[in-house]
Order: C-alpha cells, then structure tokens, then sequence
C-alpha cells in the first residue's frame, strides 16, 4: 500500500505491547488508561510501568526512587562540558550532546534489552539534572534531598531555586505522564529505526531528540506560550485568533495527527494549568488561553492538543519557554527506552521500500552532447 504521500498516517509500522490510543478517544500505557495513570500514580511509577514492564508494588516503588535518586549525580566531565556552553545553544542540541556525552564517557557494550534498560534509566535520572547544570544553575545546590525525592520536585528545586509546593510537584508529575509515551509518533519510530540496526540506545535517544527538534513534532507548547503570553486579556486573545484564521496563520497547539475529535490529554492538563493559574500572579493567562480555544472550536471545530494548556501550565510553574521541549525529552525518554527495549526483544532491521515517481530507464548521453 502506497503511503508516502500521506506521511505514513494509517499505515501500520510494526507491532508493540507498550502503548495504543485505543479507539482514538482514549490513550492508554499498557492497558492502563492515562487520566487514570495520573489520579493514582506518580511518574516514576509510570516509568517502573513503561521501562519494566509493571506497575511497581510499595517496595519496589521505594527501592526506585532510591536508584533512580543515586543515578543523579553529574561526573565532573560532563558537567564541565554542560556549563561551559553559551546559553545562546539551542536547547535540544545540548540535550543530544548530553547524551553523546555519556555515549562517550560511559558507552553500552553490546546492544541487549538489560542494557537498554539501564542507559535508559540512567538517563531518566540524569536529564532533568543536566539541563539546569546547562541553564547556569549548579548540579547539587545545598539542599537537604530525601533519597525518595520525585524527579519532579528535584528538577523545580534545581531550576527555581526553591522547594516546590506539593501542588506543583503534582502538576509537573502529571504533564510528565502525560508526555511519556504515544505509540509510533515520530520521534519513538525514529529510536526504532536505529535500535533495529543494532545501534546503541545513546545513538538512538540522540536521533529521537533530533525528530522531536523539528517544529512539526516537538516545540508547540513553545509556540502556543509565545502566542498567549503576547495577549493582555482574552477580548484581545479572541480578536486576535479570529484575524489569524483569516489570514490562515498556522495556530499551534490544536488538532492531532492520531485523535479525530479530542485529545485525553487535553482535559488533564487543562485543569492542571486552572488549578496553578488560581495561585499565580500572571493567572489570567488561563482565561486568555480558554478564549483562544473557544474561537478555534466555533470557527474551525479543533480542539487543544497536549501541548496547549501544558503552556500554561509549565509557565505558571515557573519553567522558562525555552526549556518546554527539554522538558518534554525528560519525559518521554521513558517511552524512547521502551520501544528501544521492545525492538531488541524481536528485531527486524525495519527497511520500507518506496513508491518510485522518477524517471525511467535511459542512456547517460556524452558529456559534450548534454544540455
């Protein structure tokens, strides 16, 4: 079947056990339904349930928290490196030298699920860490760390400076949920692509990051807060979507490639941004992103993806718009792993052909006859 022309959509890649947006209203990681996952679970649970297999019991959960807090700590190497780079970089080029970093100072040995396994671990923990070693901001500031302490609140602590309230802690644990996995997206197909050729897991988190680099993939909750925070209330927010839509300005943060009629994420993460935007000084920002939605479903019947009210939200919690789609690679390395691991459990080098449009066969003429 031809598909080419139609960026692949439709057209099944591969098999995987791991993720499914089931009838293409619902998401699920595993079996389990996402908006449930985020109700009763803490990322790193969700991590244990994508990485291992399960969700973790109380002990297992402990004894993760545990590993994953004594996987943190930055050699000095690679620190060095980190800091030493002009903060004009762009963001998720640091992000593949972070990992090339660790490709050099700590390579995996042979391509095997274990092994998959922990570079992905290692890098679940370490990431979030090495941003900010990146952003200016020391690797262990001189704060009492529990050695349970969530990867969400040792990254708001390491990037704001502050101990985090639990509510935030809450909201940053459930956008990473939800940006952890989405079966064959761009950037999970792009990992395969390089697992299936018995390439290392740093080689392939290095080229994830580069399709989730590109503006059609990652970056749109970048975009939609540069939009939103550009408006002083949401009369002019309004005003403003409806001009854009005239002129056919491309409007980030709506529509989806997989949902037809909303996006499970949306509904979460919208009410995450409400319940932080009654707290924060620039809280109307939640009204004028209400307003823009409203005008985008009455006049061309789109609805918010993941990436629009996560703008919001990561704003409110005092994360710097350059840091968005960073953020994002912190999360969904864990759905990369997975499908790293998942490959090398039955690999096949995946090699698709293609529907030639070119010319066919002819004679090379004479350099001096060609024109």
């Amino acid at each position: 079947m031809s598909g080419g022309g139609a960026g692949l959509r439709g057209i099944a890649a591969g098999n995987t056990s791991i993720c499914t947006v089931g009838d293409g209203h619902n998401l699920y990681y595993r079996g389990y339904e996402v908006a449930e996952l985020v109700k009763k679970c803490g990322f790193e649970e969700v991590a244990y349930l994508l990485l291992r297999g399960k969700l973790p019991t109380a002990g297992e959960l402990k004894d993760y928290r545990v590993y994953l807090n004594d996987l943190r700590k930055i050699p000095p190497e690679v620190g060095d490196v980190l800091q030493k780079l002009p903060p004009t970089c762009n963001p998720m080029t640091v992000c593949q030298l972070a990992v090339d970093l660790f490709a050099l100072t700590e390579p995996e040995t042979e391509p095997t699920e274990q092994q998959a396994l922990e570079c992905s671990e290692k890098l679940l923990a370490k990431m979030p860490v090495m941003i900010c070693c990146w952003q200016g901001r020391s690797a262990s500031f001189d704060f009492e760390q529990n050695d349970q302490s969530p990867i969400a609140a040792d990254f708001l602590q390491r990037l704001i400076g502050d101990a985090p309230s639990g509510e935030q802690v809450a909201a940053l644990d459930a956008a990473l949920i939800l940006y952890a996995e989405h079966e064959f997206n761009a950037s999970t197909f792009t990992a395969r692509v390089v697992a299936a050729t018995m390439s290392d897991t740093y080689a392939a988190m290095t080229a994830a990051i580069g399709a989730l680099k590109g503006p059609l993939h990652g970056g749109a909750n970048e975009a939609a807060m540069r939009m939103i925070e550009g408006y002083s209330d949401s009369e002019q927010a309004a005003a403003a979507t409806h001009k854009m839509l005239a002129d056919k300005t491309l409007i980030m943060g709506f529509g989806h490639a997989v949902y037809k009629s909303s996006d499970p994420r949306s509904a979460v993460i919208k009410e995450v941004s409400r319940t932080l935007s009654e707290h924060h000084p620039r809280g109307s920002l939640f009204a004028i992103s209400e307003a823009i939605e409203q005008v985008m479903r009455d006049e061309k019947g789109k609805f918010p993806n993941l990436d629009f009210y996560s703008a919001s939200a990561f704003h409110f919690l005092g994360i710097p718009t350059e840091l968005f789609t960073p953020l994002f690679v912190c999360s969904r390395i864990t759905g990369w792993g997975a499908h790293i691991i998942e490959q090398r459990s039955d690999n096949r080098l995946i090699r698709p052909t293609a529907d030639y449009r070119g010319p066919g066969p002819r004679i090379v003429p004479d350099l001096a006859t060609r024109t």
